[in-house]
């Protein structure tokens, strides 16, 4: 007598020979170099500290890690290129605060979804930002900045690094939340704008800690303070915002993402292993060096965070009517 499998078992085995195949490949990775791809060009904290974390991974895992910098239009030509690449594990996206918590509140067709396309696998490092001054400008703290806003609306000039960058948004923010007017002045880069606040030709601007670290030191320009939820470990002196506007915070931030669909094993080997890199005393100096501060996370907790940074960036740029598109 033939006893004939049934049709649910024989699909039974053939799903578990898939199953055993797909986690016998997933317990191999990476089997080829796998591509972290950077939305920015060389010279950023984004680069700089990435490649940092790209060979230490090389070091740790069976293949190297090789950075692409894939440079242009805000960010967005290197990570649309992300978005649509196979989600096979062997393509790494660096996100950040700029490219996937405010690019989708301000560009209106924007090519990739930055809810949809990608699982964020972990931030790696934070910036605060901080509210420079020339020392000229007579305000030298955060309230005594928002009372001399309210007596003269908008009459209150403040550099950025261009429209819709992190320092512009940060300072529509801040504006929000003080209940206050301060006129825009965009510059082609913070560079630029630095070198206007340094000349005096503008009272104030909103800056990276890194970038107008060594000016404040230098005492060419004074700081009011800093956009983190706490004091920045750089500048430990200078008061949070949040001192005073209870609940302000704007950072930059830059982290892992990958597209949708990459293998579970894969973005938990990757999460597990960077984020112990960033517990590590050694490590995590080098990223403070370079002038972020480390920040794991678990996937769920990568996940919420970005989600509640395009959230809050959706609300200041409808609010301020920032467009990049017109």
């Amino acid at each position: 007598m033939t006893i004939r499998p049934s049709r649910r078992a024989l699909m039974g085995a053939v799903l578990t020979q898939a199953a055993l195949r797909q986690a016998a490949a997933q317990e191999a990775w990476p089997t080829k170099p796998v591509r972290f791809l950077l939305p920015f060009p060389p010279g950023q904290a984004t680069d700089t500290i990435g490649r940092v974390l790209a060979e230490e991974l090389s070091r740790q895992w069976p293949q190297r890690v090789v950075v692409e910098n894939r440079a242009g239009g805000a960010g967005v030509v290197g990570t649309e290129a992300g978005a649509r690449s196979a989600p096979d594990g062997y393509t790494i996206v660096a996100s950040t605060s700029g490219t996937i918590g405010i690019n989708p509140s301000v560009i209106r067709n924007l090519p990739y979804d930055a809810e949809q396309d990608f699982t964020y696998i972990t931030t790696i490092f934070t910036v605060p930002l901080i509210i420079v001054a020339h020392p000229s400008f007579a305000p030298s703290d955060v309230p005594a900045l928002i009372a001399a806003a309210k007596a003269d609306p908008a009459g209150i000039n403040y550099g950025s690094g261009g429209p819709g960058t992190s320092q512009h948004m940060s300072a529509e923010l801040f504006c929000n939340r003080a209940g206050v007017k301060m006129t825009h002045v965009p510059y082609r880069g913070s560079g630029p704008a630095m070198a206007d606040l340094i000349a005096g030709n503008i009272p104030m601007m909103f800056d990276s800690v890194a970038s107008a670290l060594p000016h404040l030191r230098g005492g060419r320009i004074k700081a009011l303070g800093v956009t983190s939820a706490v004091r920045a470990q750089q500048v430990p002196e200078v008061p949070a915002i949040a001192e005073t506007i209870r609940g302000y915070e704007a950072i930059g931030w830059a982290g892992l993402c990958v597209p949708t669909g990459t293998p579970e094993a894969v973005i938990t080997r990757v999460n597990a292993d960077v984020t112990a890199l960033l517990r590590n005393p050694t490590f995590a100096a080098r990223v403070v060096q370079l002038g972020g501060s480390p920040a794991p996370q678990s996937v769920q907790e990568a996940n919420a965070f970005v989600r509640a940074e395009i959230a809050k960036w959706r609300e200041v740029a409808r609010n301020a009517d920032v467009r990049l598109d017109g």
